[in-house]
């Protein structure tokens, strides 16, 4: 089963911008409902993919300045990286299909 990580600003670099996989970064608060909604979908993705593709979580109200420094203003915004760019994003809640269509395109 694929474990999904928090990542906070101090480890962001590392987890995700110098992996050699695919990463999918969920970012989400405590108090935001649609952030709720999406986790369990987020999970299965992790536990469906978590052989070809990492996926993570970075809490925005922990660590507020690698959301800033992408340019996320709502979330949940979930992004793909590959090789250290950011290749396709998501904003909200939405259907699990939708997300696997980003991982489908990486992987």
């Amino acid at each position: 089963m694929a474990e999904i990580k928090d990542v906070t600003d101090a480890t962001f670099e590392a987890e995700v911008l110098q992996s050699s996989t695919p990463v999918l970064v969920d970012f989400w608060a405590e108090w935001c409902g649609p952030c709720r909604m999406i986790a369990p979908i987020v999970k299965e993705i992790a536990e469906e993919n978590g052989d070809k593709l990492k996926v993570v979580k970075v809490n925005i109200d922990d660590s507020p300045q690698t959301p800033g420094s992408f340019g996320i203003r709502s979330i949940p915004t979930v992004l793909v990286f590959k090789d250290g760019q950011v290749v396709s994003q998501l904003v909200g809640a939405r259907p699990k299909g939708d997300f696997q269509q980003l991982v489908d395109a990486v992987v």
